[in-house]
């Protein structure tokens, strides 16, 4: 059964008028209850609220009209199986889920669930499914600021576009995903730095450090010798993702292919032309390989096959370092 604290917030929701958060407590219940091995009333729970969300159709977002366009609103279908990592990384994604399904609990004792969240990593290694699969999991919106258009169209009332996305946390629940965070985050002793981007880090800073939303916060950036030191102190968490390895390209591969990979598969060769690919352009390479094989009707595709789709991406590469 549903804790107390978990009753007296589905009370507080539902006369709050705030079906969002209902949605939310409900499902951290149906959690609550797989937990405990009530597997068939937990499936029921998540089948009721997902029912009724889509009885209420489409939510209309009350955003400020000048905040559209910097802010994308989705609700993402990419479910935690997609994700293929090292075991630590989904051992510390799989904990933001926990915390987040039991956050009731850990306010009870004055604690509060890890929600400012800071990725690290090349391109392509998964920072953006994180945030899709984190939303999915949650069943909560995506919410992706568009970091590099409000530094650049906005310059002047950056800090002013970010209050008022951070007073939204407030009133709209979701996962805010800051894309190519660096833009916004970078270290305030650069010598290329200029005042206005100095207020700006300031003011996220600030920002950050005050919010006490139940909104989980995702930075996202590519470069993390750019950001401010003061930045790693304010995220409850700091995950680093890398390229794939050897066995995490085969589960790639497999899970992408699926039962369009030939039986004898020669892994050997795949695996050594792909070395320099992250997890999207192998995915991207696979995806390729599958669209060749449905237009010339072939039911099964080869490591020769997909080892031309690599080298495709591989040339690509080449291309853009000059």
């Amino acid at each position: 059964m549903a804790t107390a604290e978990q009753l007296k917030s589905l009370i507080r929701s539902h006369f709050g008028n705030e079906p969002e958060r209902f949605y939310t407590i409900a499902l951290q219940v149906a959690a609550h209850e797989a937990k405990k091995g009530n597997s068939a009333l937990a499936h029921d729970l998540r089948n009721l609220v997902d029912m009724e969300r889509k009885k209420a159709g489409p939510r209309v977002l009350n955003f400020p009209k000048d905040l559209r366009g910097l802010v994308l609103t989705e609700e993402p279908r990419t479910s935690k199986q997609v994700l293929v990592m090292n075991p630590d990384l989904q051992l510390r994604i799989d904990q933001i889920i926990h915390e987040y399904r039991q956050q009731e609990k850990l306010k009870s004792h004055g604690l509060s669930h890890r929600r400012k969240i800071l990725l690290i990593g090349p391109p392509g290694t998964g920072k953006t499914m994180t945030a899709k699969v984190l939303a999915h999991e949650l069943r909560i919106p995506l919410h992706t600021v568009q970091v590099d258009r409000l530094v650049t169209k906005f310059m002047g009332e950056t800090s002013a576009k970010l209050r008022q996305i951070f007073d939204f946390m407030k009133e709209e629940h979701g996962v805010y995903f800051f894309d190519e965070f660096d833009a916004i985050g970078g270290d305030r002793a650069s010598d290329n730095d200029v005042g206005e981007m100095r207020r700006v880090l300031n003011a996220f800073l600030q920002f950050i450090e005050q919010d006490i939303s139940d909104s989980i916060v995702i930075a996202a950036t590519n470069n993390p010798q750019l950001l401010d030191k003061a930045l790693f102190r304010r995220f409850d968490d700091v995950l680093y993702y890398k390229n794939p390895t050897d066995k995490e390209k085969q589960q790639l591969i497999e899970n992408v292919l699926g039962s369009f990979k030939a039986a004898r598969f020669g892994w050997k060769t795949v695996l050594y032309k792909s070395s320099d690919l992250s997890h999207a352009e192998l995915a991207l390479a696979c995806n390729d390989a599958i669209k060749n094989a449905i237009l010339a009707d072939k039911k099964k595709i080869s490591a020769s096959d997909l080892c031309a789709m690599i080298a495709n991406r591989n040339n690509a590469h080449k291309g853009m370092n000059g």
